[in-house]
């Protein structure tokens, strides 16, 4: 199996769930806050769909200055942003050929390293579990008990 191919099964055994608790949220809920200072469900959600998005995109142009564009979405609906920019991420992963895994990123004024789009990948996938583990506190606090394993393979 391709190392593109091994990638997309990795990301999606984690944005499947990511997607599932996304899909838990409901609109009057979009604005909760765990503590005072943390971000809202819409924000922590939106953070990591764009996020992801902004690494896959930076990953495929190895235009690093990529990465600080704002997204502009006028889309509202939580659960129809995780699907498209889960669609949209997939496709830019698809795009990435074996080789392109190797090539080096010059990402050092925004990480201060030159980094593998392998390696930038994984940063990628980490932030996302990061904030997956995040989201799950927050659905739970949400009143939601039926929550999925924090991976799903296949």
């Amino acid at each position: 199996m391709s190392r593109t191919k091994q990638f997309i099964q990795y990301f999606l055994s984690h944005r499947n769930v990511t997607n599932e608790l996304i899909n838990k949220i409901e609109k009057e809920h979009y604005d909760f806050k765990p503590t005072p200072t943390s971000m809202s469900a819409k924000e922590l959600a939106t953070h990591m769909l764009f996020t992801f998005y902004k690494f896959a995109k930076v990953a495929k142009e190895g235009n690093p200055t990529l990465f600080q564009e704002k997204i502009e979405e006028t889309e509202t609906d939580l659960h129809k942003l995780a699907e498209t920019y889960t669609e949209k991420t997939i496709s830019l992963l698809e795009s990435l050929t074996d080789e392109d895994f190797d090539r080096v990123l010059d990402l050092t004024k925004i990480f201060g390293a030159q980094l593998s789009v392998a390696q930038f990948l994984q940063s990628a996938m980490d932030h996302e579990i990061h904030h997956k583990g995040q989201l799950f506190v927050y659905v739970r606090e949400m009143g939601h008990t039926d929550l999925p394993l924090f991976i799903k393979r296949g």
